[in-house]
């Protein structure tokens, strides 16, 4: 059994450094080092006095100690780590655009007087959580041991759980927009006309090569040529278990996994995966 050192020097890039500046902000404000509103995401202040580090700052803050806390860390370490380490793996710059991206979408949102909130943590591990529900949808999990149902549908549980428990749900609701939004424009979108909208921009692909952060970009798992469109992937909710492709948002290219066949209710998708131009 690996020791807690061995546990964490294991996890992806993206997502360890994303929870350790969590714990590290949540640590500091037990501390008394700063208050929320310091770091709060208030756009008066940022236009006003162009305080731009609250553009940043807010998403690492999911609140004082507690339950609700504990939760959101474990699903940054397991929801997470799973999409890094799975469909993501080896593609690190895609992940990382799709945390960036989510951030933009959140801060776009927020700008709205309906959706404003200040910090804005919580709801990019919502999005992550939405993200990683679309990417195992038939996936087995337990609530608190009480219910166990699709992967599909845990966004929706978790936030009828936050309104159970009277915890705010406008957080919730921007992470599931955002996810979606990028869930609509990486998958579904090129599924559909075979063409990728959000593609990963070059300057995350050379940030990532700079820092050296987690695996080499640029590695396509199979020969790649100028027609490929995104290749997709075919799920059945309720049905017999498909295996995800992993899709290359960076350069369009998907590596697609034999779906076992079924002929069985509840088939979501069942579409092959082709090639335009190939």
């Amino acid at each position: 059994m690996s020791s807690p050192a061995e546990f964490y020097k294991s996890l992806p890039p993206i997502s360890k450094a994303y929870g350790t500046a969590c714990l590290l902000f949540t640590v500091a404000y037990q501390l008394g080092l700063y208050h929320p509103a310091d770091i709060a995401l208030l756009y008066e202040l940022v236009l006003s006095r162009f305080q731009v580090w609250r553009l940043i700052t807010n998403f690492f803050f999911l609140g004082k100690f507690s339950i609700n806390f504990g939760i959101r860390l474990l699903m940054i370490a397991r929801y997470g780590v799973q999409l890094e380490s799975g469909p993501f793996q080896r593609r690190t710059a895609d992940f990382l655009w799709m945390m960036i991206f989510g951030a933009l979408t959140l801060l776009a949102l927020s700008a709205i007087p309906f959706f404003r909130s200040p910090f804005l943590g919580v709801s990019l591990v919502f999005m992550l959580l939405y993200v990683w529900s679309r990417e195992f949808p038939t996936a087995n999990i337990n609530i608190y041991g009480l219910v166990t149902l699709k992967a599909f549908y845990l966004p929706w549980a978790m936030l009828g759980l936050d309104v159970i428990f009277g915890s705010p749900i406008m957080p919730d609701l921007l992470g599931i927009i955002a996810g979606h939004l990028y869930y609509f424009l990486t998958v579904l979108h090129p599924l559909a006309t075979g063409k990728n909208l959000l593609k990963t921009p070059i300057w995350v692909h050379k940030l990532v090569m700079r820092w050296r952060i987690g695996a080499p970009t640029g590695t396509p798992a199979q020969p790649d040529n100028p027609g490929a469109a995104f290749r997709g992937r075919s799920y059945r909710v309720g049905g017999a278990t498909a295996y995800p492709a992993q899709p290359d948002r960076g350069s369009g290219v998907a590596t697609t996994n034999p779906v076992q066949p079924d002929n069985g209710p509840g088939v979501a998708f069942r579409g092959r995966s082709y090639r335009l131009g190939g």
